[in-house]
């Protein structure tokens, strides 16, 4: 892997009555929000090798639009362990796909933030800073290891 592309899944709804937090849907502004992140990964012209996305209803509705909107005719792989995941764990997952040149990785926080905070700064101590649909898009200049990473680009709607 040469590229990881962090996707926070952008604004859902309160949970309902009855309904888990994994059931919470994209409001009509992170409907928006997912679709603007996808406009942002095509005019930026990345290409996506694959997609690892959690299997709550926000982050698949997340990355269904945004690779819509990018023009990515990829289907995301569901991984139940991006869900509620630690840096660590997000880290673990992505070894298993390191043969894929450019991975999506669509997620919650602080899971997502504090990773971007790790690959980066070798830290992933508090570190706060990924709204809603927002976009980092990381470089690795050889292993996936913390501290291995320059952020190349980060973008939020």
């Amino acid at each position: 892997m040469h590229e990881l592309i962090l996707l926070r899944h952008a604004e859902a709804l309160p949970a309902t009555a009855g309904d888990g937090d994994r059931a919470r849907p994209l409001s009509a502004r992170g409907r928006q929000e997912a679709e603007a992140a996808g406009r942002w990964l095509h005019g930026h012209g990345l290409r996506i090798d694959r997609v690892l996305c959690s299997p709550a209803a926000r982050t698949r509705q997340t990355a269904e639009l945004a690779l819509a909107a990018a023009a990515q005719p990829l289907a995301a792989q569901l991984a139940e362990e991006i869900y509620d995941a630690t840096p660590g764990e997000l880290l673990a997952l992505l070894d298993l796909h390191a043969d894929a040149g450019t991975v999506l990785l669509v997620g919650h926080n602080p899971g997502v933030e504090r990773l971007v905070a790790l690959m980066v700064e070798g830290r992933s101590d508090e570190f706060r800073g990924m709204p809603p649909a927002g976009l980092a898009v990381l470089h690795l200049g050889g292993a996936l290891e913390p501290g291995g990473a320059r952020l190349d680009a980060f973008w939020s709607p």
